[in-house]
């Protein structure tokens, strides 16, 4: 039950490149928890390794 598997996790894309940011320390890409509503700085930035106790699985991405 990781960020990578949640239907509220959306994985950052490289602007430039246009694919997703590569795995640069094991904890996977950076993405954007959009469980809750944004606050003053935006959706809270998780690596799609990380966990919490809002997950949904998100059928799609299994």
């Amino acid at each position: 039950m990781r960020c990578a598997s949640c239907m509220w996790f959306v994985e950052k894309v490289s602007s430039a490149v246009q694919h997703a940011t590569p795995e640069t320390d094991g904890r996977g890409p950076i993405g954007r928890c959009r469980r809750h509503a944004p606050t003053m700085n935006g959706y809270p930035v998780v690596f799609s390794g990380d966990w919490c106790g809002d997950h949904k699985l998100d059928e799609e991405k299994v």
